[in-house]
């Protein structure tokens, strides 16, 4: 046996240590093989986001779903429900949705909630509140700011007053954009001092995700809608009987003689049209709100980024009005109440009248 003296002993121990310390910081400095969901991973967030900016979010643990849940995450992000593949291939608009006007229920809907610029729906608001702000003989005074906005418009001269009531008219039947800053200047004393109330009253009516810049609807930073926003605010200013029996004029007289026609051609091409208001640009393209009544079955249809807006608008008609019949008749063959009689808390959207056939050709 091998005695060692205490000296070498300690050295001995020393040098053993030593040398698993120098292994130890070897490996260390080695790579590890660790597999990890980098950024590249296509469930995680766009490296040139904000958010993916910092390591330890993009190398964060991702929790997988199955494809059921998957499915389902998909269809609420982009808003489509499971029926309306079919029908969106007929359609040409960027995003629609149809809603049931006494319920509030979605009826259709694809991207409904997809901002974009709303063209001159959005002046649906500024004749809402100019209604609620002026009376009809209040004389509304005419701005060169006013006066030089671009068409459409009713050609306003600088300097001189007009009566709301007519001024009002142009903006809900005409489409008048020199007439809705002629209001807007009245209301608020500024176009941008308007904008602020119109996203407020948009907000009020249940809107949360419209942002008005300018009182007449042509293109803006920063303006913005969706397809349920303009259905929900639509429905709501339709309670408004004096906003609804405008609404349904195709054509009317100013109090100085000048004839103004409806842009909505839906009135006198579609049965069941009870009012609606038409905008475009080139940004937004073809947009669309309005409301439909056929015997007691009411129903808004509001579209945006529309290239063949009419033809959207009477094929989402169409469905909607038969979801809506179908929907009754299975609530009266399972003994419940049909989808079309009214509650006491509906009663208050009124009922407007309808002009079909020899009925809507001898109004025109």
């Amino acid at each position: 046996m091998i005695r060692l003296s205490s000296r070498t002993f300690y050295l001995t121990v020393f040098l053993c240590f030593s040398v698993l310390f120098l292994a130890a910081a070897q490996a260390e400095a080695r790579p590890a093989k660790v597999v990890t969901l980098q950024s590249k991973h296509k469930f995680t967030p766009d490296e040139g986001s904000a958010a993916a900016a910092d390591d330890e979010q993009r190398l964060g643990v991702i929790n997988l779903v199955s494809p059921e849940s998957y499915k389902k995450k998909v269809e609420t992000a982009t808003g489509s429900t499971p029926f309306s593949a079919a029908l969106q291939a007929k359609l040409t608009c960027r995003s629609a949705y149809v809603m049931d006007a006494k319920t509030g229920r979605a009826i259709y809907a694809h991207m409904p909630d997809l901002p974009g610029q709303p063209a001159s729906t959005v002046k649906v608001v500024t004749g809402l509140i100019a209604m609620e702000s002026l009376r009809d003989k209040d004389l509304v005074y005419t701005s060169k700011y006013a006066a030089n906005m671009p068409r459409s418009k009713i050609y306003l001269k600088p300097g001189k007053s007009y009566r709301a009531t007519d001024l009002i008219n142009a903006v809900l039947m005409a489409s008048a954009n020199d007439a809705s800053v002629a209001l807007a200047e009245k209301v608020a004393g500024s176009e941008q001092a308007f904008a602020r109330l119109m996203t407020k009253k948009a907000e009020a009516l249940g809107a949360r995700n419209t942002i008005c810049k300018t009182a007449n609807g042509l293109t803006r930073a920063g303006q913005q809608s969706t397809p349920k926003d303009l259905a929900t605010i639509f429905n709501k200013a339709m309670a408004n009987r004096e906003f609804a029996e405008r609404m349904a004029r195709t054509t009317v007289k100013t109090s100085d003689g000048k004839l103004l026609r409806t842009h909505n051609k839906a009135l006198w091409t579609v049965d069941g049209a009870v009012g609606g208001k038409t905008g475009y640009t080139h940004a937004a393209r073809k947009t669309y709100v309005g409301k439909f009544q056929r015997g007691d079955a009411e129903l808004v249809v509001a579209i945006m980024g529309s290239e063949a807006m009419w033809q959207d608008i009477a094929t989402l008609v169409e469905y909607g009005f038969g979801q809506q019949r179908r929907a009754g008749l299975d609530a009266e063959a399972g003994g419940r109440q049909p989808l079309g009689r009214r509650t006491a808390s509906e009663a208050e959207h009124g009922t407007y009248p309808v002009l079909a056939g020899e009925a809507k050709s001898a109004k025109l």
